[in-house]
């Protein structure tokens, strides 16, 4: 138990030191820039495949379960969109992404500390926790909302694509369902869900790997570690946003 605190005290002196006042603000932008690409952009195609099977899986086992005369097939749309849009591109793409990205940071930032190229950019005076860190979070919390924001589009494409090809259902009465009790607040929820899942992912996953010691397998540790805090506090925040956002 005093290990947690411990790891809570010295997470939050991290988060301290990345956000205080940068040296250059230009070099902080360009880093920005390529965190942009090398973690969010890269993510694209993995976020893709994922949505449009997890749409079209939905879409399938709705058409199953709603199959009744007294339940209407608009139904099996409004379903998919609700679940993509309240739960599926937010959460569990950010699960995913703790998986993907996480574990890069963490392996990045932890080879870094183990070679002591930390260490000599402290040397030099720079502020390596916010030269290496900020530019991710920025990066991270502009770009997942737009990762969370096309998986809702593509995981109800998916389901259309389905609803087409195997003839589950009138595809036009998919679209209905889509229309069906619109509310523009649930998609803001998701988003505002993905922004703090985005800090919550970059700022563990890069503590996992600021302090990690030793050797090369306990980069590997911190990796691990960095998916596995990432999770446990994603699920943690999600109940927490769902009970303040929608309640």
């Amino acid at each position: 138990m005093f290990k947690i605190f411990e790891a809570i005290g010295r997470y939050f002196i991290l988060m301290g030191k990345v956000f205080s006042r940068p040296e250059k603000w230009s070099i902080y932008w360009r880093r920005t820039l390529d965190e942009v690409e090398a973690l969010g952009i890269n993510s694209i195609p993995l976020t893709a495949i994922i949505s449009v099977f997890i749409g079209a899986v939905i879409t399938l086992q709705m058409s199953i379960s709603l199959e009744s005369p007294f339940i209407p097939q608009y139904m099996i749309g409004y379903a998919t969109k609700e679940t993509m849009i309240l739960e599926f591109s937010s959460t569990v793409v950010a699960i995913i992404l703790a998986g993907k990205v996480g574990s890069n940071i963490a392996s990045e930032i932890g080879t870094m500390r183990i070679t002591e190229q930390i260490d000599a950019l402290e040397i030099m005076g720079i502020n390596s926790a916010a030269y290496l860190i900020l530019p991710k979070i920025i990066a991270t919390m502009f770009f997942f909302p737009l990762l969370a924001a096309s998986s809702m589009i593509i995981g109800m494409a998916g389901g259309y694509l389905i609803a087409v090809f195997t003839g589950i259902m009138i595809p036009d009465d998919y679209i209905e369902g889509l229309r069906y009790c619109y509310v523009p607040w649930e998609i803001a929820y998701s988003l505002i869900k993905m922004t703090v899942f985005a800090y919550i992912i970059t700022s563990i996953s890069a503590f996992c790997g600021y302090y990690a010691k030793g050797n090369s397998l306990e980069v590997g540790r911190a990796s691990t570690q960095a998916v596995v805090a990432s999770s446990i506090t994603i699920m943690i925040f999600n109940l927490i946003l769902t009970q303040i956002l929608l309640t």
